[in-house]
């Protein structure tokens, strides 16, 4: 090769360097990224949802209402009824969460409150006092009760046409009964009587915890997807118990222990409340 050619090659040589170093420079190995998975959002509300009702009883009965009687000069004890008793229909109201199993099935958990009064009478052939000889005795007692109770529930639910969906279901839990001080309004009863009116006494209420079981039926109409109105009924049954203590005259000769007790408490009541799905 002469020098003339020796020059044109390197100068050819000399121009296609820049696109070798460029194409060297532009080339990167390819960046393999796997499939990412995917990401499915939890639906943390789904199943759950919310209650709330009110209620009114339209009926309710006990099956007695007693008092024990006491003896101070032999210190013995008696039995006894009361003559009358109104047992006032009280409202309720009660709250709670659930959970919806399947479309059939579901449960949930409610707290319900209630408070209503007692106005009783009773009648005695035995005089009020010692001092009353041949005559008889009355009394009016008055008393109010609250009731809060907390449940365990369980529902089915038998299927839904145009927004409709009648249930069935049933319950049980405990109810803490609180009874308030018995006053009492005692009367004299007879012709020999000096006077009527006689005096009042004071009975301190008892407090306790009793067992409580229900029945439900009703309707739920769907709002929207999310809410609904309930409609219906419930029966419930509280458990006897204790009612009241002894007066304080009582207690100062020697009576003890509880004097007054309930019967078990049968309650029928119509409820509206509405529940709201957390989906």
């Amino acid at each position: 090769m002469n020098f003339g050619k020796r020059i044109a090659v390197s100068l050819l040589g000399a121009a296609l360097m820049p696109f070798g170093v460029a194409m060297a420079a532009d080339y990167e190995p390819p960046i393999i990224i796997d499939e990412a998975p995917e990401v499915v959002p939890v639906e943390v509300g789904s199943g759950w949802y919310l209650r709330g009702d009110i209620g009114y009883v339209f009926s309710q009965k006990t099956d007695s209402y007693t008092y024990r009687t006491f003896d101070a000069g032999t210190g013995t004890y008696g039995s006894a009824r009361f003559d009358e008793v109104d047992l006032k229909e009280p409202f309720t109201f009660g709250a709670g969460f659930g959970y919806h199993f399947n479309d059939l099935l579901r449960a949930d958990f409610t707290v319900d409150g209630m408070r209503t009064r007692m106005n009783g009478q009773t009648f005695s052939a035995l005089p009020c006092t010692p001092m009353l000889a041949g005559t008889g005795c009355r009394s009016e007692d008055r008393a109010d009760v609250s009731a809060i109770s907390f449940m365990a529930n369980g529902y089915v639910d038998l299927g839904t046409v145009a927004g409709f969906t009648p249930y069935v279901g049933a319950g049980a839990g405990y109810t803490y009964v609180s009874w308030s001080e018995l006053d009492s309004k005692f009367y004299c009863v007879g012709g020999n009587c000096p006077g009527s009116y006689l005096g009042l006494s004071e009975n301190g209420g008892a407090k306790e915890w009793r067992f409580t079981w229900q029945a439900m039926a009703g309707v739920a109409y769907a709002i929207n997807k999310n809410l609904k109105v309930d409609l219906g009924y419930r029966y419930r049954q509280i458990e006897k118990g204790d009612m009241f203590d002894w007066d304080a005259g009582s207690a100062a000769v020697g009576a003890t222990g509880i004097q007054g007790r309930d019967g078990d408490l049968e309650q029928h009541e119509v409820r509206i409340g509405l529940r709201y799905d957390l989906w």
